[in-house]
């Protein structure tokens, strides 16, 4: 865990305190539900309510002795009742609180992620507005290509963090189950009826069939959203971290005041910020191999998934939730630098405009093959020889007997590159509604 950056709304979920105050929670529910179906008396239930509690540091007391954890939470629980206690875990196995209480928490974390998706998407709508029409040369393997804007890139991570947001939904509602049907899910020592009573009061779902566990491929999906979601987190890290080295400079995560890049060189402003969510995104997906390998159990269940989950879902969720909030830092106050992205646009001295020269020539009646001859000769001329590459098509009588200096003109303009900005934000954002006059 990373508990000096751990967030207290995400990072209180995992305490023992908070773990065995689930537990308490279901083992109440349950009592409830026996009250209700008239197995246990009233007056019992009244005492539980009133006194049923139990002490952490009690319970790892009684667990040293026992090695059970479940069994040493049900004794500092019946301590603190006394009598009545007896009532407390009526027909239930251990996974029957274990595994409800453990979706009443995994329930819990993913509302604090998506509520961080939504914030970050926030963030990200408002720099795409922002640098809507900042042109900036558009790269494939690394290469120039052609021009977009840099408004464009945030629009790109906004709509992928609104699958990611779908995708934590989904994952949320998979993990909404819970059971209460015993030793080996047959419902041997309680009847369905108080299962059903017991999760509508945790608003739960019943696991409609189960071993003596809840089935890990929900856990395993829902890691995997987490997973996916790291991956489109280290995605952005990894633009800031290309974008701001020193060939490239358009965009560096922000550089505190009194910040130091680096022990040896004082000169150095590092990207250590999206370096640091690149490697914790490794971190993230290497948990979802542990979640995927604790789908397949022996028969109705062993325990080998139970010390791996006491890991990968506290850590996953406190390290997503983090993730997400160092990125939405970073975007927020992110240096960009337009002036740059024109000058790193002249680099290509015009060789971005290579296509709209090549689709022309075939429009005059040229070939394709012929025409990117003619194209790719000239500009690897101006690659060789660093000359701009219109003055290299000015001077080829192959070009100039179908282009005109005017036709060339129309070509090297950077309008056509932007002209469908508006449409692209419309699909991302909705088409923005008419100001009413007032």
């Amino acid at each position: 865990m990373i508990p000096r950056y751990t967030r207290p709304e995400m990072g209180r979920l995992w305490t023992d305190e908070a773990r065995y105050r689930r537990w308490l929670d279901v083992e109440i529910a349950a009592c409830e539900a026996w009250a209700e179906l008239g197995e246990i008396p009233r007056k019992a239930l009244n005492v539980i309510h009133k006194k049923a509690d139990f002490d952490v540091q009690r319970i790892d007391e009684i667990e040293l002795e026992v090695k059970h954890d479940v069994i040493a939470f049900l004794t500092s629980v019946n301590e603190k009742v006394g009598r009545e206690g007896r009532y407390i875990h009526k027909g239930l196995t251990s996974s029957d609180i274990v595994d409800t209480a453990l979706s009443l928490g995994m329930r819990e974390a993913a509302g604090v992620i998506m509520g961080d998706l939504q914030a970050i998407m926030s963030v990200l709508k408002r720099q795409a507005f922002r640098y809507r029409m900042t042109p900036i040369m558009g790269r494939s393997h690394g290469v120039h290509a052609e021009p977009m804007t840099f408004g464009l890139k945030f629009a790109l991570w906004y709509e992928e963090m609104k699958r990611n947001l779908e995708r934590m939904k989904k994952a949320r509602d998979i993990i909404s189950v819970g059971k209460l049907s015993g030793a080996v899910g047959t419902f041997s020592n309680v009847p369905p009826k108080l299962e059903e009573k017991v999760l509508r009061k945790l608003r739960l779902r019943p696991e409609p069939v189960a071993t003596q566990v809840v089935q890990r491929d929900r856990h395993a999906e829902y890691m995997s959203a987490l997973a996916i979601l790291g991956a489109s987190i280290e995605k952005i890290a990894v633009e800031i971290r290309h974008l701001q080295r020193t060939e490239v400079r358009e965009a560096e995560e922000p550089f505190s005041k009194g910040q130091k890049g680096s022990s040896a060189m004082p000169h150095k402003r590092n990207p250590v910020g999206c370096e640091n969510l690149s490697g914790l995104a490794r971190v993230v997906r290497g948990n979802l191999i542990s979640a995927l390998e604790n789908v397949a159990l022996w028969h109705e269940r062993d325990i080998s998934h139970s010390s791996v989950e006491r890991v990968i879902v506290p850590d996953t969720t406190i390290l997503i939730d983090y993730m997400l909030a160092r990125l939405t830092r970073i975007l927020s106050d992110l240096h960009v630098y337009p002036k740059r992205m024109k000058e790193n646009m002249a680099l290509s001295r015009n060789l971005h405009y290579s296509q709209r020269v090549l689709l022309t020539l075939i429009d005059r009646g040229l070939s394709r093959e012929e025409a990117y001859g003619i194209v790719q000769r000239n500009a690897m001329e101006s690659w060789e020889r660093a000359i701009d590459f219109r003055e290299r098509l000015a001077h080829d009588p192959d070009v100039t007997k179908h282009l005109s200096t005017k036709d060339l003109e129309h070509i090297f303009r950077l309008d056509p590159y932007l002209q469908h900005i508006d449409a692209l934000y419309a699909r991302v954002f909705g088409r923005p509604s008419r100001s009413r006059k007032g």
